[in-house]
């Protein structure tokens, strides 16, 4: 009998539970989806097999594929206030390993730029992929570029700490620290020589992404749309090199064209 008033009170109990998971399910839905802040030109979210442009205001879900074109620029929120920017040139999944609550962005080629936010003293734990790295975070600000079709991946850090790890290559993750930079090759161990403390690099993703900037304010007063090559003839006006923002920097030992910015 005694046996029986428990199976009895468990077959109640179900649809309570049932209920609270579809009840919870649109909520850690939208939790995990991410708000576009600011936008300039072509940027654009693959959906069943086509493309569908974003505009502020606009978000996207897990496991979504953002493109940005040859002139597109965008800044996108997740629900604990961390930001990140992709830029021209670019193709970024979205959360793409739902099992994995880390995992933030796998950077397919080009740019972006992430600002993980947290509280003091308390570490918040996200990873950004490429083809070749897996970069670790705990609450920091960084950018990574995935140069080419190989997955070569180049990490710049600006604030906090980050681990990288080739995925491709036997050999122990290296910590990079403010100011600090590497680059990962497909099948070839990471050693902390590698690390590059230098700062043409960062300088010259800083420029390109204060030139984006520069133009956003352009047009938000009114001075007209912004072309593929605003960028480029702002850093031409300041005596720099033109490139368009989102290309990879140039390895070390050539002058480095400027990618996207700093902070």
């Amino acid at each position: 009998m005694r046996r029986r008033n428990k199976l009895s009170r468990t077959v109640r109990a179900l649809p309570v539970a049932v209920a609270l998971v579809v009840c919870l399910a649109p909520i850690e839905a939208q939790t995990y989806k991410a708000t576009v802040v600011e936008q300039v030109g072509q940027v654009s979210v693959q959906a069943g097999g086509y493309l569908v442009a974003l505009s502020q205001g606009g978000s996207i879900s897990p496991q979504q594929v953002i493109v940005a074109g040859p002139d597109g620029y965008a800044k996108f929120q997740v629900s604990d206030g961390s930001t990140f920017e992709v830029f021209n040139n670019s193709r970024v999944v979205f959360r793409q390993n739902l099992g994995n609550w880390k995992d933030l962005l796998n950077v397919v080629i080009g740019r972006v730029k992430v600002f993980i936010q947290h509280e003091p003293g308390k570490p918040n734990y996200n990873e950004v992929s490429s083809p070749t790295a897996v970069i670790s975070v705990r609450g920091t600000v960084f950018d990574v570029v995935v140069e080419d079709i190989d997955g070569t991946t180049f990490v710049t850090l600006d604030e906090g700490v980050v681990n990288v790890r080739n995925v491709t290559a036997p050999g122990n993750q290296v910590q990079l620290l403010p100011g600090d930079s590497i680059r990962v090759f497909r099948g070839q161990p990471l050693m902390g020589r590698q690390i590059d403390k230098g700062n043409a690099l960062r300088l010259a993703l800083k420029a390109a992404r204060d030139a984006i900037w520069e133009a956003m304010m352009q047009r938000r007063a009114g001075s007209g749309p912004i072309a593929g090559s605003s960028p480029t003839q702002a850093d031409k006006n300041k005596g720099g090199t033109t490139t368009t923002p989102g290309a990879p920097p140039a390895p070390p030992g050539s002058p480095p064209p400027p990618p996207g910015g700093g902070q």
